[in-house]
């Protein structure tokens, strides 16, 4: 059975801690991409990173985009929405469904 990993900064990341889900704070890039980089792939299905986070490490987190596990998917931290989530769920949905059925922001 997989499990679901939370990263980002400790405020937007411990609520997470009583649902259940594995809470990894990062405070910075450096921090956020070791956590990254010990991840054991065969243990997470899914990955919520804060989108503050996830910004800083567009290129890194490209590497996950093909493979069916772990999904890595941007979050709202503490600092409030960038938008980069939405942007992921409608570059994946149009990789999908083959055209763009959500719409311009």
């Amino acid at each position: 059975m997989y499990d679901i990993a939370v990263i980002g900064d400790r405020d937007s990341v411990y609520a997470f801690a009583a649902l259940g889900l594995h809470v990894m704070p990062a405070q910075d890039k450096e921090e956020a991409l070791s956590l990254l980089s010990r991840l054991d792939l065969t243990k997470y299905a899914v990955v919520y990173i804060t989108e503050q986070l996830a910004s800083q490490l567009e290129n890194e987190l490209r590497q996950y985009t093909e493979s069916p596990v772990p999904a890595i998917i941007p979050i709202p931290g503490i600092l409030g929405n960038t938008g980069i989530g939405m942007e992921s769920v409608k570059l994946a949905v149009e990789r999908a469904v083959g055209s763009d059925i959500i719409g311009a922001n």
